[in-house]
């Protein structure tokens, strides 16, 4: 009996990804945002109330939606560890090797013993093209256009589309201005690590593929 087994990437929506934008395999857009957190809890009620209020106006002055992301992962300590086993090899000092070490095996222990999590925010911000659908003659002389320019017709569509999510994006990043949170769009690299720690979450040992 054969059975037909599917691969990871046929259940991914993700066609490609181009100059920082996700394309979706229904051709739709999104751009990633990372937001900094903040710490609302010492804020004073006054602080917090205008923090609400500001963040209410920024969903409430949207005209499309936005999906909001948050990624906890447990802490990695080997590039801090790694740091300091390059410092450990500089000292000259016998007393400073042995404080060294000592909080090189402090930190390894703390770690091993404490559930240690970091949380990122990311802002998804998507863009549906509007897909329009010609008959008869039009169509015809349409797919002849199509196939006479192909991919510059393609590059000229896709910076159009772009454009439009590119605006949404500053509204976006100014909404979280706003709220007292900065925010950076995520480039091509940096998205492809993002959905490659989402997908292989135990992955950690192995370098990041960016193709």
């Amino acid at each position: 009996m054969a059975i037909n087994a599917k691969t990871t990437q046929e259940f991914v929506p993700i066609k490609e990804i181009r100059q920082g934008v996700v394309i979706l395999k229904d051709n739709s857009l999104r751009s990633i945002v990372m937001a900094s957190s903040l710490n609302f809890a010492l804020k004073s009620a006054e602080e917090q109330q205008s923090i609400i209020y500001q963040f209410q106006n920024f969903l409430n002055s949207l005209d499309f939606s936005v999906q909001i992301f948050i990624q906890s992962r447990k802490l990695d300590i080997r590039p801090y560890i790694a740091l300091l086993e390059g410092r450990l090899k500089e000292q000259v000092s016998d007393i400073m090797k042995m404080q060294t070490r000592e909080y090189i095996e402090f930190i390894k222990k703390f770690t091993e013993n404490s559930n240690i999590m970091t949380k990122t925010f990311f802002v998804v911000v998507p863009y549906s093209p509007a897909v329009i659908t010609t008959g008869g003659i039009s169509s015809v002389l349409g797919k002849k256009k199509t196939q006479a320019q192909g991919a510059e017709d393609r590059l000229a569509q896709f910076e159009e589309h772009r454009s439009q999510l590119e605006q949404r994006v500053g509204v976006v990043a100014q909404g979280l201005v706003r709220c007292g949170v900065r925010s950076v769009e995520l480039g091509t690299e940096e998205i492809v690590e993002l959905f490659y720690k989402i997908f292989n979450p135990g992955d950690t040992e192995k370098p990041i593929p960016l193709s």
